[in-house]
């Protein structure tokens, strides 16, 4: 009986170390002498310029995070771009293509049961794009309306709930990414985008007439946005955490902010005007990892 014990007890503990080394992605980086970083190609906060380009406020951030997390393991790391959608992100991280994403994700509780995510750097608003020519001024006006929303995305409940509230009847269409969201819109095949207000607001600067649309309507909700990790890795969680802070403290994080919201940004040099809100710079102040439900949509 002791010796069938014995036998357990170490099964146990290899499968235990099998799991503590499966989860340790900092040792992975470290032999590998890179990060797989999940990135966005038509994301408010990360987006392409093409031919491998890319740019934006969450992508520069975690740019930065390598750096840290090399000087940490005392090598500089190398950066593996891996393009993320919003249907194959959460598999990525899962399976271990992708070391952590810095792209748009909401913290969620039912996402959180799947993975972790570092720190909110930025609180975004939900809301609505549309042709300025549609007289679309609100949700009330979406009756009988054709809308698009990305698969994936948390947008698609939040609008499913307003309409419920508001008995209104609308046709959605779906969009694989954002960028084909947008062009449903911009296509007239949609007559409005419901979306992050920073996602909208990139995919317009980057329309062929950006001043032919708008962003318009209440705010749909309130929504953290953070880099996602895998389950249960302390280690890298406090890396990417100390980084944040690091930036958030020393504020190079709020002029990152602002070289990619309050000045032109590429690729056709428009200028987004959209100061960091009170909700982001409050979770710079306060950093916290709280799921989108503690903020009381």
């Amino acid at each position: 009986m002791k010796k069938l014990l014995l036998a357990t007890a170490v099964t146990l503990l290899a499968s235990g170390a099998a799991f503590a080394q499966a989860t340790d992605t900092l040792a992975k980086i470290s032999e590998r002498g890179a990060v797989n970083l999940g990135v966005r190609d038509s994301s408010g906060l990360a987006f392409t310029l093409g031919g491998g380009k890319y740019v934006g406020f969450h992508t520069e951030m975690a740019e930065r995070i390598v750096d840290d997390i090399g000087k940490q393991l005392g090598k500089p790391l190398k950066i593996n771009y891996q393009v993320i959608t919003s249907q194959n992100r959460i598999p990525l991280i899962q399976n271990g293509t992708i070391d952590f994403e810095c792209g748009s994700t909401t913290n969620s509780r039912a996402r959180q049961k799947d993975v972790d995510f570092a720190y909110t750097t930025y609180v975004e608003e939900v809301r609505m794009a549309v042709n300025v020519k549609s007289g679309i001024k609100s949700i009330n006006d979406l009756g009988g309306k054709t809308l698009a929303v990305t698969t994936g995305t948390t947008s698609v409940q939040h609008i499913r709930k307003k309409a419920r509230d508001a008995s209104l009847d609308f046709k959605q269409v779906m969009g694989k990414d954002h960028a084909d969201s947008f062009l449903l819109l911009e296509s007239g095949r949609a007559d409005a985008f419901v979306m992050d207000g920073s996602i909208l607001a990139a995919n317009i600067a980057k329309a062929k007439n950006p001043k032919d649309f708008a962003i318009v309507g209440e705010v749909l909700s309130v929504e953290p946005i953070a880099c996602m990790l895998p389950k249960g890795d302390a280690k890298l969680k406090k890396a990417v955490d100390d980084s944040i802070a690091r930036q958030v403290k020393d504020g190079s994080l709020a002029k990152l902010y602002d070289k990619w919201f309050m000045e032109p940004i590429p690729p056709n040099n428009v200028n987004l005007n959209m100061p960091a809100s009170e909700s982001t710079r409050n979770a710079w102040a306060n950093l916290n990892d709280k799921p989108m439900e503690d903020y009381g949509n």
